[in-house]
């Protein structure tokens, strides 16, 4: 459900609309939202406090959003309060100033949820047993959106409306244009094969314990809300399938497919009315000689479609004008209409497909039907029972052994799994992310993981093994492989600075390089993007000063795998700007976006310094 929503808030604010929407929906609680409770806060922005329950909402949002990032924890946390707090100062700021959307840009961001549709449109029906089982009123639901929506107007109007001047886009392309003349040498690493000695492996491995240790590994306990365990244990009525299926024959049935073709007859300053007509009915007595694709490519004002023999594709309701549509709609396949009148003239319309409108026996679709009511009640039960276990396991967050038994669910076990690979339901990533959570690993409950089958997972720790150092002898081997794969680049590294060393003092780069039968290479207009050079080389490049006084400037890259590039850096020359105005429109976005961010991050700084925030360590 909440992947759903997530694909259609994919906005500048839709980390806002995932917390006030997603976050009532994902079983947390409503009121654990909303109301601090008895709870002391832990965070305030002016008036409004926020308990533990909430920042650990914050942050599941946060971490999920960056999950694939691999960002330390504690860096997350101080993100997601950050972004609490940023929010919350928006949100008072444009309550305040009593800004305001329009109740239809409310109802067209409702309707485009996908989780409040059915076949791809919005069902008010949905919408309603959904607010209904999570206790809240549509007016206080459409509040929610609205502040959503308010906050992300706000924000968009400030960070899309900076202005660029020339000079930005000019110094830009300077920068981005901008061309260096180098000569360089690469240094590839040689392979040592000398053994290390019995002390250089002790050392090593003494100075670089903390490398060779052991996966942290923990087991969980879990309970599991299944949906398809709900639908399984659902046995409706024939009655109520057979009600289901005449409440959704749509669902059971096709559309008429109706395509047509028409010859348009227009009328135009030199061309009248009665004219136009006068043509229609000339052309509607030569078909009975002659075909109708053929009079449509000859005698057609519709140039678009007259090559196609006047084919308008498939026939829908609301794209034409009545008239039109009224006609067509009451033609059988291959007849012609008299002359129909429309705004632009007169025109012959016929069908050249048509295939009935059908709608499958209840027979043929009982057991889809079943499914269905089977679905839709296990749904309203699904989240009923999830409000339940959500409370529940918070309530009793030292064991699991209460929400078994109120919610009849089976307390499972897993194996023990490490933080980046998992069997079972530890194959899930956003299981695994949890079980290794703080809050678990200390002795909690987890908070509820909504898995994306339906599925709805409460954990706590079963078992707990830490990270330890291996014995040296299980990973001797490693370490001489690794104590000559550092004596290889020390000898690299000791080449290239030796190199440098005799470049600073006014050698030339080919003179440097003789000794050791090295090749030099150079590049006249070397560009920021253009491939020549390694990445980590070129990035180099281009952040390496200017030379001075015609003295060149001297640089050595190491790579990850240790090998060096000395490069001399000859002269730089200044970009010009790109002729191209799809370049310079794209710049100029980007430009604006950068400074429109900036003028976003000021106005909230700017919002703080007046208001009260305080964050209890």
């Amino acid at each position: 459900m909440l992947s759903k929503i997530r694909e259609k808030t994919q906005g500048t604010f839709a980390w806002v609309i995932l917390i006030l929407i997603c976050v009532p929906f994902a079983l947390w609680g409503l009121q654990n939202y909303t109301e601090g409770g008895q709870e002391s806060a832990v965070v305030t922005v002016g008036d409004k406090e926020f308990v533990q329950r909430d920042v650990n909402q914050a942050y599941a949002q946060f971490k999920q959003q960056y999950a694939e990032m691999q960002l330390p924890e504690e860096m997350l946390k101080k993100q997601a309060i950050e972004k609490l707090i940023r929010d919350e100062l928006l949100l008072q700021h444009v309550t305040a100033e009593k800004l305001s959307v329009t109740d239809e840009t409310v109802r067209k961001f409702i309707a485009s949820l996908q989780y409040f549709q059915r076949e791809g449109r919005f069902d008010k029906k949905q919408y309603e047993t959904l607010l209904a089982t999570q206790g809240m009123t549509s007016a206080q639901f459409v509040n929610r959106i609205r502040k959503a929506l308010l906050m992300e107007q706000y924000q968009k109007a400030v960070t899309e409306s900076s202005f660029v001047s020339q000079h930005d886009i000019d110094s830009f392309f300077k920068i981005q244009n901008q061309t260096r003349h180098v000569e360089y040498v690469a240094i590839n690493v040689k392979s040592v094969n000398e053994l290390p000695t019995s002390d250089e492996i002790n050392a090593y491995y003494q100075q670089h314990v903390n490398e060779y240790q052991s996966a942290e590994q923990v087991s969980v306990e879990y309970v599991e809300l299944s949906m398809a365990d709900l639908m399984a244990d659902i046995s409706p009525t024939e009655d109520q399938i057979k009600t289901y299926y005449e409440e959704n024959k749509e669902l059971y049935s096709k559309k008429e497919r109706r395509k047509i073709s028409h010859i348009l007859f227009a009328k135009t300053k030199d061309t009248t009315e009665e004219q136009a007509l006068a043509k229609a009915e000339a052309a509607q007595a030569r078909l009975a000689n002659e075909k109708f694709f053929d009079l449509a490519a000859t005698l057609s004002d519709d140039s678009l479609t007259a090559k196609s023999g006047g084919d308008l594709g498939l026939f829908e309701i609301g794209v034409m004008e009545p008239a039109f549509e009224k006609a067509a709609a009451k033609l059988t396949l291959g007849e012609v209409s008299k002359p129909v009148k429309s705004a632009f003239g007169y025109h012959l319309i016929t069908v050249t497909e048509l295939v009935p409108a059908q709608t499958k026996a209840f027979a043929d679709v009982k057991d889809e039907a079943q499914q269905a009511v089977q679905r839709v009640e296990a749904e309203t039960n699904f989240y009923q029972l999830g409000e339940s276990l959500t409370e529940v396991s918070f309530e009793n967050s030292d064991n699991l052994q209460v929400v078994s038994s109120d919610l009849g669910l089976t307390i499972k076990q897993s194996g023990l799994f490490e933080r980046s690979v998992g069997e079972g339901i530890a194959s899930e990533e956003s299981i695994r992310n949890i079980a290794f959570s703080e809050a678990v690993l200390q002795g909690h409950n987890s908070e509820p993981v909504e898995l994306g089958d339906g599925r709805l997972v409460v954990l706590r720790l079963l078992e707990h093994l830490p990270s330890e150092a291996k014995s040296l002898a299980a990973v001797q081997q490693e370490i001489v492989g690794a104590i000559q794969s550092d004596k290889a680049k020390a000898q690299a590294r000791a080449v290239a600075e030796n190199i440098k060393v005799q470049l600073v003092s006014g050698v030339t780069l080919s003179d440097a390089v003789k000794e050791q039968g090295l090749v030099v290479a150079e590049i006249a207009e070397l560009k920021r993007n253009s491939g020549d050079l390694a990445w980590q080389v070129n990035q180099a490049v281009f952040k390496a000063a200017k030379p001075i006084a015609g003295k060149p400037t001297i640089l050595v890259v190491d790579s990850i795998e240790g090998n060096q590039t000395v490069v001399s850096l000859l002269s730089v020359a200044d970009g010009a700007k790109d002729d191209e105005a799809e370049q310079v429109k794209l710049a100029e976005a980007n430009i604006a976006r950068a400074l429109g961010q900036a003028d976003y991050g000021a106005v909230i700084e700017g919002i703080r310094a007046v208001t009260k925030v305080t964050v209890k360590e």
